[in-house]
């Protein structure tokens, strides 16, 4: 078999795996009534896609397998303890509620199409770097690509984990009810814990460069693509504008995505 029937192979392995833990886990969600539990396996699941391509891409660069695994272990299972405890005793998120109220007595289906099955499906695609940086290539030494895509992917860590870190501060003050962060992080972009995302997978997508694997950066691509035009940014912007007081001044003066200097500062 060649090499690329080899990675198709492997991909297709790791597909079937997620598919059939997001099946278990729909049941799931259907015995607690809470879709939102699937958030917090987004996280972990790409920890899951990672060690299924570190067991089965057997003959990868060793230290680079290694390097990926470690960065994505550090990345999904902060994400996923931060979700656990966001959302515990919080019910189900506003955004499934509403799709569950709209879909009446037939959300218990239509959850698995187009939540499980979607974001199952989403998770695999988006992960074609973690495979890409471990499969077999002729680049069997770190070069400068690795180095700068555990940079970018350490940037991108930090704001995310900061970012995060202040929302939960910010909220935890019962004095800062309704108001919005504009401080720290946030003050130079109104989604530090976005633009970090969209950096970790970039910092995934250099090094599946550096493996000499070039098409599994379209995984980094897509999920820039969702983050900023689909669930991230564009959803939440969208449900901000119309319930906090001030957002749309907020929107006016800070960017979006980009840190930088608010406007007229």
């Amino acid at each position: 078999m060649n090499h690329l029937g080899d990675f198709w192979l492997v991909y297709g392995q790791a597909y079937l795996l997620i598919l059939a833990l997001m099946m278990l886990l729909w049941l799931v969600s259907l015995a607690l009534r809470n879709t939102s539990i699937v958030d917090i396996f987004w996280g972990p699941g790409f920890l899951l896609a990672a060690a299924t391509y570190f067991q089965l891409a057997d003959d990868g660069y060793i230290i680079r397998k290694i390097l990926v695994l470690s960065l994505t272990a550090i990345w999904g299972l902060r994400l996923g303890v931060y979700l656990f405890w966001r959302n515990a005793g919080q019910g189900e998120d506003f955004r499934y509620a509403k799709m569950r109220q709209a879909a009446r007595g037939e959300w218990w289906w239509q959850s698995f199409l187009k939540v499980f099955l979607l974001q199952g499906t989403i998770l695999w695609l988006v992960s074609a770097p973690l495979l890409g940086a471990q499969y077999r290539t002729g680049a069997n030494s770190l070069n400068l690509l690795d180095f700068l895509g555990a940079l970018v992917w350490s940037i991108g860590f930090a704001f995310e984990a900061i970012g995060d870190w202040q929302l939960a501060r910010f909220k935890k003050n019962p004095k800062n009810k309704g108001k919005l962060l504009t401080t720290g992080l946030w003050y130079y972009t109104r989604h530090p814990n976005y633009f970090g995302d969209a950096c970790v997978w970039w910092g995934f997508g250099l090094i599946s460069l550096a493996a000499g694997s070039i098409f599994p950066v379209l995984g980094s691509i897509l999920m820039t693509y969702v983050i900023v035009r689909i669930s991230g940014v564009a959803m939440l912007e969208r449900s901000l504008s119309r319930s906090k007081p001030g957002y749309e001044a907020y929107m006016t003066r800070t960017s979006s995505f980009w840190p930088r200097p608010p406007r007229g500062k």
